[in-house]
């Protein structure tokens, strides 16, 4: 057996990598900067945040709700085939709001431009699986690491360069240039045909069907730990910037954030630098654990300071996390359905931030910052919980899958019979 290859190098390296990736990372920039720069927007058209609110509510909703349908139909027909209309969409959808005159336009077009907007990240890990998969499947952990450092860079250049615009009285170009870069990266990533999966219909001509694995218990409760995480996030936004307020030193705020998103980027890329020899799932179960030690130190933070070494341990575990749930999600549910399965975990994420944002600023505005700081162990706590329930699913499926005489009519079975060498390695 040929020893896979470590670092991001080789990655980069394979023919064809660098070009999607680079497309991908470009556009998620721009999807970065969007929803904030709806914010800016709108609140210098009409002078209430409540309007600038809602579009961007309507954006994100309409992204986590349509976003796995439209994930649905590439996969069905094909990335090439279907990113031009999505692009085109979304450009059409942006136009509409730069053009709008009433408040109710801009959010019905905020809305539009959320349903049809490109799931760059799902698009670029479908293809880092495609290309590795066959025989380099070692390597995906530091592929999806570099998804995750790209996605890491994205959110924290997009809404730093949309807020610097928006502050120089620029929201429109601010908005326009958003929608530029998901374009350009959209398009770039269309066009590059090598290194797109296969349309699940060429792929199951012949074939007879198999299930997708989205409905099985493993992606479900891999939906639920993209859902617990996303509690983390939603909580953390709100709670930190709560905490400084009520320290009465907000100006705190900004550099806890920026501390921790530097930690997560070093995490994430320390962490895909080399090969982990346990198995995924056991790495996951260790890596929410450490998560929900070192969040369990924020609810007690005396002082800024405290808070921000606290949030900055806590900080290191995520993109391990992130990274952890894509390689066991791409274990978990046939090819032919695995960007609908990366757009689903977002859009649990997603929900879990909102709830957990709500939640959140109830708690500070009823209680005080900590009680809100503690809902970020309590999302680490179902972290844990669901590794471990993730990790007995596993263990169960392979040894129904090792069982002599099992019959070989299990559409589980037989894609793991035919992921065999992964599954025995401790996939």
């Amino acid at each position: 057996m040929t020893r896979a290859a470590t670092g991001y190098g080789p990655l980069l390296r394979t023919p064809g990598a660098a070009a999607f990736y680079l497309a991908a990372a470009l556009g998620r920039v721009g999807i970065a900067m969007t929803g904030l720069g709806l914010v800016w927007l709108l609140h210098d058209r009409t002078g209430s945040y409540a309007t600038a609110g809602l579009a961007a509510a309507g954006f994100a909703l309409a992204e986590a709700l349509v976003g796995p349908h439209l994930a649905r139909l590439i996969d069905r027909f094909g990335q090439t085939r279907t990113l031009p209309f999505y692009l085109l969409g979304h450009g059409a959808a942006v136009a509409g709001l730069l053009l709008s005159t009433t408040p109710a336009a801009a959010v019905v077009a905020a809305t539009c431009a959320g349903t049809a907007v490109p799931q760059l990240g799902a698009l670029s890990a479908a293809r880092w699986a495609h290309l590795l998969r066959a025989d380099r499947a070692e390597e995906l952990p530091s592929a999806f690491s570099l998804e995750s450092l790209a996605n890491a860079t994205a959110f924290l250049l997009g809404p730093v360069l949309v807020t610097a615009l928006g502050a120089a009285g620029h929201p429109a170009p601010a908005t326009a240039l958003a929608a530029t870069l998901v374009l350009g990266g959209g398009a770039a990533l269309a066009v590059q045909r090598r290194t797109a999966p296969p349309a699940a219909r060429a792929r199951t001509e012949g074939e007879p069907r198999e299930r997708s694995g989205l409905l099985r218990p493993a992606f479900l409760l891999l939906a639920l730990l993209n859902l617990a995480i996303g509690l983390y996030f939603g909580t953390m936004g709100v709670a930190v910037t709560a905490f400084a307020v009520g320290q009465g030193t907000p100006a705190v705020a900004t550099p806890i954030i920026a501390a921790a998103s530097l930690s997560g980027l070093l995490g994430g890329w320390l962490y895909g630098l080399r090969k982990h020899p346990t198995p995924a799932h056991r790495q996951l179960v260790l890596a929410t654990i450490y998560l929900t030690a070192t969040a369990a130190l924020l609810p007690l933070a005396p002082s800024a300071l405290w808070l921000g070494a606290a949030v900055v341990l806590t900080e290191a575990a995520i993109p391990p996390t992130l990274v952890l749930l894509t390689v066991l999600t791409e274990r978990a549910v046939r090819p032919t359905a695995l960007t609908q399965a990366f757009t689903w975990n977002n859009s649990a994420s997603a929900a879990g931030s909102a709830l957990a944002a709500a939640l959140a600023g109830r708690a500070a505005d009823t209680w005080d910052a900590s009680a809100a700081l503690l809902l970020a162990p309590v999302a680490g706590l179902l972290l844990v919980v669901l590794s471990v329930l993730l990790g007995r699913v596993l263990d169960r499926v392979r040894g129904q899958v090792a069982r002599p005489g099992r019959p070989a009519g299990s559409a589980l079975s037989q894609l793991l019979v035919r992921r065999g060498r992964r599954v025995s390695r401790g996939s």
